[in-house]
């Protein structure tokens, strides 16, 4: 089920109704489900995202997924909580525009996305990489996956001795844009973005390794 029904909403809802899922989309404004395709064939709802009459006209109870989308970061909240905790949905998110109340509700247990955070962070790594940029948190705050920039004195080297020196776990490398799954063996270029898994409390143990190299 999607609340909202924006260019993310909409897009959201036709791929998932593309790979075969059953897709509800609810949103206030019935004008806005003209942003779906003519082939959709999910189920489309006029209502208020977080009021249970709507979820449930909605199929709320049978719904293994909810993504709150829509533009308000209070409506999201509110929305992705009455689904988690009223109707036990298994996977909930939530968009959220204020990276500083996208933690509070990560540690409530709502998975968030920031989107101005995100984007923010992405351009800046871009201009001036530095440090680790968070891909993705668990829900209990304890485990990340990020972006972590990598010093010279890496490239040429392979991944397992990165793994070695930092405890970190390289997942994957985007390499000339392409993400690319790696094993011990991978040797690390220039210009390589790797995306690493490790625990919050060693992040800046990580970061620290990454960017000076290895000890010789």
């Amino acid at each position: 089920m999607i609340m909202g029904c924006g260019r993310v909403g909409s897009l959201l809802a036709e791929r998932f109704d593309a790979g075969g899922h059953t897709v509800a989309v609810v949103d206030q404004d019935a004008k806005a489900f003209r942003r779906l395709p003519d082939t959709f064939r999910g189920d489309t709802v006029t209502g208020v995202g977080f009021d249970r009459e709507t979820l449930e006209i909605a199929g709320i109870q049978r719904a293994s997924a909810f993504a709150a989308v829509s533009n308000g970061d209070n409506s999201n909240i509110l929305a992705a909580r009455v689904a988690r905790e009223n109707y036990s949905v298994e996977h909930v998110v939530a968009r959220i525009y204020d990276p500083r109340r996208a933690e509070i509700y990560e540690r409530l247990g709502i998975p968030t996305v920031a989107t101005v955070g995100w984007t923010t962070g992405q351009i800046m790594r871009r201009i001036l990489p530095m440090g680790a940029e968070e891909d993705y948190r668990d829900s209990t705050g304890t485990v990340s996956l990020c972006e972590v920039h990598l010093g010279p004195g890496w490239v040429g080297r392979k991944v397992a001795a990165l793994q070695t020196a930092s405890t970190a776990r390289v997942a994957y490398v985007n390499r000339y844009g392409q993400p690319i799954l790696v094993n011990d063996e991978t040797v690390l270029q220039d210009g390589d973005l790797v995306h690493a898994l490790f625990s919050r409390t060693e992040q800046d143990e990580v970061e620290r390794v990454f960017a000076e190299g290895p000890k010789e």
